[in-house]
């Protein structure tokens, strides 16, 4: 607590310091300022890393600003642009005078913009586009210019318009030609039973077939409906920016003067803040998965484990959901929609059904249907699995989340259950034991530590280090070893802060084998949520600041930031060549080195290397390896191809011969480890009792079946051998 006050102290001198000059000065006590002064002096005094505002920082902060409100470049002009510029290394020097003509300037221009390029859109729709000339356009918008004239401007909105309406007619047409198919098959069935004719099919007996699939639609029909869905669709991202006020807009600005310090870093307007206090609940309604906005699309970037999503085992991370359906109503177009305008659309009561268009990497276009459910807290806890490999027994604990209750001492903890589920699977008599951290986003550093602590005696765990001052090492101080065999780590790209800080320890210390991919994700900063009203007394509220306070060290010395953890055994992904990672975050914190703390390596397996070794190779030669890295190539490949053919033929050809690449791949999904996962003896009398735990558990055994990398580390697990001097009692 005594480290929290050193942050928060200098802002309450600052708040003296704003009331003092507000009573002798009369400024203008309007909020903006308020903020812009408050959110300066807090990331200056308690940032980990706090970034000079200087002329470097104005010119970033400028070229991020007007991205993040024109990233299509479909509003502002050259001029416009040029008028701004002139402000590109003035905006520090305004900061520090809580001056805002550089951001009113630009958002009245703004405003002005937007309201002409209303007619733009309805103006170049009322025309059909020429779908058989050759033309193409390229999707990377940051290597673009911005227009010069206003009739070149057009011209770039009616090329956005053009693709936009392409990718609708394209769904249109191989949706009438499918169900064109689907109802000559039907005719075909009618008139055919081996080989015997029975009865002419009358187009009234068809009764699930609708209308229009009767009723073939010409090519121009369907591209006026094409182009009347992308002006409905821009119409209602229309009417939800009108719906936006100034402090929506003034986030943006804010937002991007405190992305300047690191990616984890931002300001929570006040109803930004309530949804963060919601997510922090505990339970939610929705469809349990974690949006980003990534260009154009809301994209999946997590799936919450139990979640309505996760069930259906159909959405993965890397999705971009383009339409939201609400059950049998038409869907509407989410595509360059505001992030928490789409999340509004997709999140809803219990009990109702979403449909959702997805856009998938590999850039197949599908429609999925889920039912809303609650996503409750539960489903973040830690579970457990037994499993023979050649009649042996091993454990697999799945650890979503490093959770905690603050509020409540004796609610249970992640350090708890993992204490519990490793004994109860001490009674199933295993021989080893897999922790799998895949896509464990972190959590609490305490249950990190503790954790930790089940497979050592005592010892650092990890060093945590505040701003200026020296590292303070956190260790396990209990001696109780609650498991002493075999420990395998499995870990991925999306394996975060406190994951890396326990699979760190565990690598360190040699106590377990980290296999997975090729490195996690590299987040090894801390942050602290201000809400600014506690700060500052104001008739309105302020919201909060969100701000990394804290870096996290191995105990080797080195930082998990960027590198994050690399593993022991690399195994290829779809996402190995994708960027994804705090290194491809903007602005993150360099990686760097303190000394290493005291501590002492197990020498506790006797074949290590062997193992590891042996491993690698064979995952060299494994023919669905292999195929799984050309297929993260082949996904690179087409995430990297920026340009769009404009011609019909064209469009319909790439995207054909995309799919028919594709085939090779299905192999990928089709795959099966013969397994064989049960849940242990204590959960059973559990799952009679309750059908909704029985399907969870039916669900996750079936992926695991399926699951290669499960494969592959329990094969690790199970060659691994103790040397007989750590196996003491416990």
């Amino acid at each position: 607590m005594k480290r929290k006050y050193k942050i928060i102290i200098p802002i309450i001198i600052l708040t003296g310091l704003l009331f003092s000059f507000q009573i002798s000065n009369q400024p203008d006590p309007e909020k903006d300022k308020i903020l812009v002064g408050l959110i300066r002096y807090a990331l200056k005094q308690g940032h980990y890393q706090p970034h000079q505002i200087d002329d470097e920082f104005s010119k970033n902060l400028y070229e991020d600003f007007i991205s993040s409100l024109d990233p299509y470049k479909r509003f502002f002009l050259q001029s416009d642009i040029d008028e701004f510029s002139t402000y590109k290394y003035l905006i520090d020097d305004q900061i520090k005078k809580e001056d805002l003509s550089f951001y009113n300037l630009v958002y009245e221009r703004f405003k002005i913009r937007i309201d002409e390029s209303k007619a733009y859109y309805r103006e170049v729709l009322k025309t059909p586009f020429d779908f058989s000339k050759d033309d193409s356009f390229d999707l990377d918008y940051e290597k673009k210019s911005f227009s010069k004239t206003q009739a070149e401007l057009i011209q770039n909105w009616q090329q956005q318009l053009k693709v936009s309406t392409l990718t609708r007619l394209y769904d249109k047409i191989e949706t009438q030609e499918s169900m064109d198919k689907a109802k000559k098959a039907k005719e075909k069935d009618h008139e055919m039973v081996n080989g015997e004719v029975l009865q002419k099919v009358n187009k009234n007996d068809l009764k699930d077939t609708d209308k229009n699939d009767v009723e073939k639609k010409s090519f121009a029909e369907l591209e006026k409906e094409s182009r009347e869905a992308t002006e409905k669709s821009l119409d209602d991202l229309y009417d939800l920016m009108a719906d936006l006020n100034d402090t929506d807009w003034f986030s943006v600005f804010i937002n991007s003067m405190a992305s300047q310090f690191d990616p984890h870093t931002n300001y929570f307007a006040p109803k930004d803040k309530k949804r963060f206090d919601i997510s922090m609940a505990g339970k939610l309604e929705g469809i349990g998965a974690r949006l980003q906005k990534k260009g154009d699309y809301t994209t999946v970037i997590e799936l919450i484990s139990g979640g309505p999503a996760w069930r259906a085992g159909e959405l993965e991370v890397g999705d971009a959901i383009t339409k939201v359906g609400q059950g049998d109503e038409p869907p509407i177009d989410i595509v360059g929609m505001r992030l928490d305008d789409a999340i509004e659309f997709i999140k809803g009561k219990k009990g109702t059904e979403v449909k959702l268009t997805i856009k998938k990497i590999d850039g197949s276009i599908v429609v999925y249907s889920i039912i809303r459910d609650i996503v409750e807290l539960e489903e973040t806890f830690a579970k457990s699995s037994v499993v023979k490999v050649d009649n042996r027994t091993f454990g697999i604990i799945h650890l979503p989340k490093f959770y905690i209750d603050f509020n409540e001492k004796n609610f249970r903890n992640s350090a708890t259950d993992m204490e519990q589920e490793i004994a109860r699977l001490k009674e199933e008599n295993i021989e080893g034991l897999l922790i799998d951290l895949r896509s464990n986003g972190g959590g609490s550093l305490k249950t990190a530590i503790e954790i930790a602590g089940l497979f050592i005696k005592d010892g650092p765990v990890v060093q945590v280090k505040y701003r200026g001052e020296k590292p303070n090492v956190r260790s396990d101080k209990n001696k109780k070893i609650q498991w002493n065999g075999p420990l395998v780590v499995l870990v991925n790209e999306l394996s975060a802060s406190a994951s890396e800080i326990f699979a760190a320890a565990m690598q360190d210390y040699n106590r377990a084998v980290i296999i997975g991919s090729k490195q996690s994700f590299g987040k090894g900063t801390v942050q602290n949520v201000l809400p600014l009203n506690n700060y500052f007394k104001y008739s309105e509220d302020l919201g909060a600041l969100k701000m990394t306070i804290q870096k996290f060290y191995r105990i080797n010395g080195g930082s998990t930031q960027l590198k994050g953890v690399e593993s022991d055994i690399a195994m290829p992904d779809r996402y190995t060549y994708l960027d994804i990672g705090e290194r491809d975050e903007k602005n993150p914190l360099p990686w760097d080195k303190i000394e290493p703390a005291k501590y002492t390596p197990l020498h506790i397996y006797g074949n290590f290397h062997d193992v590891v070794n042996d491993s690698k190779k064979r995952i060299a030669v494994n023919p669905q390896f292999k195929l799984i890295d050309k297929n993260a190539r082949w996904l690179k490949e087409g995430r990297d191809n920026t340009m769009i053919n404009l011609s019909y033929e064209n469009y319909k050809s790439e995207l054909k011969k995309r799919l028919e690449e594709s085939k090779e791949y299905e192999a990928i999904s089709e795959y099966k480890n013969n397994l064989i996962f049960n849940s242990p003896a204590y959960e059973i009398p559990m799952m009679d009792q309750d059908s909704i735990l029985a399907k969870k558990r039916e669900i996750w055994h079936k992926n695991l079946s399926k699951d290669i990398y499960v494969e592959e580390a329990l094969t690790v697990l199970s060659e691994l051998k103790i040397e007989k001097q750590f196996l003491v009692k416990n």
